[in-house]
């Protein structure tokens, strides 16, 4: 590099650091809802048709050892957009729901707050699931987003009867909350059509998305565009939920766990029946292709060159749902979960002539996400405790990743109990385990609602390198040697010092719910919630 008529080596990443500081990137981050490690076909599912997905695996970068922070939905959220353990802001335990008081604190900052520092345009599409709050408090737009088209939390956090499905008149799979208004679309801190008709809703979020990414294009302003899809679900069949847990189990179920189940399904026309992989593959074809209207509007407006695209997902699938719930691939377990199914997730980063293609093994997290971004606009990173790292020398050298450690943390985390697994290298310790309703149905029992929470000590350990699955305990069967042992006393002292340090917000969904908070787009009107219905 030549600065002021001499010359300096440096590392590739501060290469792209300095770049950076007169030609930010345009980032595009897609975030997909429930999407297990072996659903894609990049990820070896076999009738998966995701030709998108696998062209930007193919040109860019495929991780295979890619971490979110939780295995449900807001709080691997709030960690994505904010670099932190959902345990720093409070977002814990469980989900936010219509009327919940709490939210994501304004007071952490998110990636959008810190692009913005940097001139960009920031819009965010699709599921946020981190609160409402009074008056839209806790809308996109009050976190760093200019411009917000979705709908406020998880889709099937209303009546099922009231969506708009296709045909009109199909019953929706699943199960749905009931006693609460509509779901509704919002732009910005509006309600635009309550209840949100379904089968034109991927529609207006590409139409949207396009034409953010064609004024950006214009106007010369570098952008983020944070596309949070929730079409994994399809409004087609008319199976009930499955027999395997009694209405007498499912009463026993704490209810943030028990309401929170990501159905209905729903889709679009054009792909109904269109998958060799059924309802499930359907939606997946339509993420797939909403992908590559994305791609596809990078290319028109002359930005695929100067454009980071990073896809992954929230967590792992909701295999109580069998077939229709997606596929964690040869990982244990699924969503809700602390097994490798519930938190390891298919990502890929793309940007033609920037990231060479590959496949990476090197551990990494959606905690990584802000510094990375923040590195490469050129910003500084937020003055609070951040759990990530930059990624940079991953992306565009091939290097080490500066994760060597990833924390699972179970959907209702407490101080008392800490971290309940620790990835260490290649080694992965668990010091509890807890089934999850929503890993249902499958053969093994350790996933499933009824596998009760379990201390172990010694910890269960097991070598993710050869054993992703997790079949086969280290220290059973045998003499355990010099080199596992040294292994244990290290995974241990890492949890006594992360236990010690970390220091847990004030709860934000503890804080209960009101009915007054539920959005409803005619606010005097009666009786609620059910007279909550615009075109």
């Amino acid at each position: 590099m030549r600065w002021a008529g001499v010359w300096f080596l440096c590392p590739l990443g501060l290469l792209v650091l300095l770049s950076a500081a007169t030609s930010p990137p345009n980032i595009l981050l897609i975030l997909a809802d429930d999407l297990g490690f072996g659903d894609l076909g990049s990820y070896g599912h076999p009738t998966s048709a995701t030709p998108n997905l696998d062209k930007m695996a193919a040109s860019g970068l495929r991780f295979t050892d890619f971490y979110a922070s939780c295995p449900i939905c807001s709080p691997s959220r709030a960690a994505l957009l904010t670099g932190r353990y959902q345990t720093r802001s409070g977002v814990y335990p469980g989900v936010f729901y219509p009327g919940s008081r709490g939210g994501l604190p304004l007071s952490e900052v998110t990636i959008a707050e810190v692009l913005k520092a940097r001139g960009y345009a920031t819009a965010m599409v699709g599921k946020w699931h981190l609160g409402l709050g009074a008056n839209g408090s806790f809308l996109p737009i009050h976190q760093g987003f200019d411009h917000f088209l979705g709908v406020p939390y998880s889709h099937d956090q209303g009546p099922c009867q009231n969506l708009t499905c296709f045909p009109p008149d199909t019953k929706c799979f699943g199960t749905c909350d009931q006693g609460v208004v509509p779901v509704p679309l919002f732009l910005n801190q509006s309600i635009l059509q309550q209840p949100l008709a379904f089968p034109q809703l991927v529609s207006r979020y590409n139409k949207f998305s396009r034409d953010f990414i064609a004024d950006c294009a214009r106007r010369g302003h570098p952008f983020l565009l944070y596309y949070a899809s929730h079409i994994l679900k399809n409004c087609l069949g008319e199976t009930e939920a499955p027999p395997h847990y009694s209405e007498e189990t499912l009463r026993t179920v704490p209810l943030r766990h028990r309401r929170h189940t990501h159905y209905p399904q729903f889709g679009s026309q054009e792909y109904v029946g269109q998958s060799l992989r059924g309802p499930f593959g359907d939606a997946l074809m339509e993420l797939d292709g909403s992908v590559g209207l994305l791609l596809q509007a990078l290319q028109e407006n002359g930005l695929e060159g100067n454009t980071l695209v990073f896809f992954t997902a929230d967590n792992g699938p909701e295999t109580m749902r069998m077939a229709r719930g997606g596929s964690s691939g040869l990982l244990k377990c699924g969503k809700g979960t602390t097994y490798e199914g519930g938190m390891r997730e298919p990502a890929v980063a793309y940007w033609p002539g920037r990231i060479s293609p590959g496949v990476t093994h090197e551990m990494a997290s959606t905690l990584d996400i802000l510094p990375t971004l923040a590195a490469l606009a050129g910003v500084p990173l937020p003055s609070v405790p951040l759990d990530g790292y930059d990624l940079s020398p991953v992306l565009f050298g091939g290097g080490k990743s500066p994760r060597q450690m990833m924390i699972y943390y179970p959907s209702s985390p407490s101080n008392q109990l800490g971290v309940f697994a620790i990835r260490y290298g290649k080694h992965k310790a668990h010091f509890f385990t807890q089934g999850s309703l929503q890993s249902g149905t499958t053969p093994d029992p350790d996933c499933h609602g009824l596998a009760p929470l379990t201390p172990h000590e010694p910890p269960l350990l097991f070598d993710l390198e050869a054993d992703p699955a997790e079949n086969y305990n280290l220290l059973e069967g045998g003499a355990v040697g010099p080199e596992v042992l040294r292994v244990l006393k290290e995974i241990k002292q890492h949890k006594v010092l992360f236990d010690q340090h970390m220091e847990f917000g004030e709860s934000q969904i503890r804080k209960g719910t009101d009915p007054a908070l539920q959005p409803c787009c005619a606010p005097h009107c009666t009786p609620k919630p059910s007279c909550c219905h615009c075109p």
